[in-house]
């Protein structure tokens, strides 16, 4: 394991780091001596969280579902801040209905801020990691387990940012460099409330009822994570699944994968 060196004194962007996981994110990696670039789509939070963390912190505002934003946001970073030493795929919406049920803006609002609005910010800002640089995506312990619950449509856009993770893993170590993959089980954040930050072309409400923040705000915070993601930020990457459930993600996921391997024939 290295330390920090490499990594001081120059940049990192997070996606979604107004609050939650990647403001955590953004006062840790700050803390040790990295630039920050705090992304959100919401100005106000992002420049919050950069004017608190300090001087060498700037805040930026983009959909990251809107491709033609996120290419517009890439050049002017490049042209502005020139290249990155790591990049954080972050951001995310916690959208509360059933598949079945699921209004079409919700659905289109789930996928394409967490599956596609990963591939986008990959696509556009991966090219300006320098090399050797190193990928964070945070996807969710609801990755692997199956859909269901009170947040299936949720749980299966983050299926699909866990497809994208491992996939963009794999082209990354083909051009030398790191990923670590963040699966993160549930923690206070204020993801229960992401229609607040829902751009005006999903339409619908603005803000989730508040009832049901109780099982966020109880649960523990996001720098629980912070000393694990440390240890495998700079051990080179890999997956790491912060569980905060006592064991039932541990149970979810073996039982899945269990079932994958009794339907597994050979033909």
């Amino acid at each position: 394991m290295t330390d920090w060196v490499k990594y001081r004194d120059r940049s990192v962007m997070i996606t979604g780091a107004g609050d939650g996981i990647g403001k955590m994110l953004a006062e840790k990696l700050a803390a040790m001596g990295m630039r920050v670039c705090v992304q959100d789509i919401r100005i106000d939070a992002a420049e919050n969280v950069a004017h608190a963390i300090g001087d060498d912190a700037f805040a930026m505002a983009f959909d990251i579902s809107d491709r033609d934003a996120v290419v517009a946001a890439a050049s002017k970073f490049e042209k502005q801040h020139g290249n990155l030493a790591m990049l954080w795929i972050n951001a995310g919406v916690g959208v509360g209905a059933s598949m079945l049920e699921g209004k079409p803006d919700q659905v289109r609002w789930a996928y394409d801020v967490n599956v596609l609005g990963a591939i986008w910010t990959a696509q556009c800002f991966v090219p300006l990691l320098d090399k050797g640089g190193h990928v964070g995506i945070t996807a969710s312990t609801a990755a692997l387990r199956r859909p269901d619950g009170d947040f299936p449509l949720y749980a299966a856009t983050k299926h699909g940012t866990m497809a994208v993770a491992e996939a963009l893993s794999g082209e990354l170590e083909s051009r030398g460099m790191e990923t670590t993959i963040l699966c993160p089980g549930l923690l206070n954040t204020e993801i229960w409330d992401g229609a607040k930050a829902r751009p005006d072309r999903f339409g619908g409400e603005r803000r989730m009822d508040p009832k049901i923040a109780d099982v966020w705000r109880n649960a523990k915070h996001p720098g629980a994570m912070w000393s694990h993601i440390e240890r495998v930020v700079l051990s080179g990457g890999g997956i790491l699944t912060c569980a905060t459930d006592n064991g039932d993600t541990r149970k979810a996921a073996a039982d899945r994968f269990a079932g994958f391997d009794e339907g597994l024939v050979e033909i």
